[in-house]
């Protein structure tokens, strides 16, 4: 089991359908609305929302996901 799949397990319905919407969102190129930042000294961005992060790059202008968190003390090591 992946890290994805197990974050998904921790999650409540409501969380879960909150979590893919963000993430659609966020494929789409639709950011209105959304906390994002990009991550001093690194080509990475974060979006917050409540207890999420999600960490991407950019691609061509398009953003690429390369990890979904919980918000921690070691969310942005690593990076």
């Amino acid at each position: 089991m992946n890290r994805l799949e197990k974050l998904f397990k921790k999650l409540t319905s409501k969380d879960g359908m909150l979590l893919r919407e963000i993430t659609q969102q966020l494929q789409s190129g639709n950011t209105m609305g959304l906390n994002v930042i990009k991550i001093a000294g690194s080509d990475f961005y974060r979006l917050k929302k409540r207890y999420f992060r999600i960490i991407f790059h950019l691609e061509k202008s398009v953003p690429v996901i390369d990890s979904i968190r919980l918000r921690n003390e070691r969310t942005y090591k690593d990076l």
